[in-house]
């Protein structure tokens, strides 16, 4: 009886680029910690987890759409250099206030002479991932 829908699961994840450049891993840390259905990890990793049992490890791939989505260039837009910060650098992120009150998160994409890009895409919009992964528990 492996992981299925509305189980609480204990993972741990390394989490790697097609080129195999590391982005994130567990080692060391608690593991990853989520309810299976209720969206607090990507789809792709999710899905890929149902059925297995504890101590089965497995590497998965998971495409961009069932990631982060696709890297969508109508969310890089330029802003007056004056409006942010005199020291503000490239890959620093900032937080937008919306005139609704909402707020999202942007990365500085590049500094010009009079404006600054930001970037509103997740760091990993648009990238393949590869997770080597092991069930730690089913709770």
């Amino acid at each position: 009886m492996g992981i299925k829908k509305g189980d609480k699961v204990l993972v741990h994840y390394v989490g790697r680029f097609e080129d195999g450049e590391i982005f994130d891993s567990s080692e060391g840390k608690e593991p990853l910690q989520f309810v299976v259905g209720e969206r607090q990890v990507i789809p792709g990793f999710e899905e890929q987890i149902i059925g297995m049992e504890v101590g089965e490890k497995k590497t998965i791939n998971v495409p961009y759409d069932k990631a982060y989505g696709e890297y969508r260039e109508d969310l890089v837009f330029p802003v007056e250099k004056e409006k942010l910060p005199e020291d503000v650098q490239v890959g620093q992120f900032f937080e937008v206030h919306q005139p609704d009150g909402g707020t999202f998160v942007v990365r500085v994409s590049e500094v010009n002479e009079d404006k600054i890009m930001l970037d509103a895409n997740h760091p990993l919009a648009g990238k393949n991932l590869i997770f080597d992964i092991e069930i730690v528990s089913i709770l």
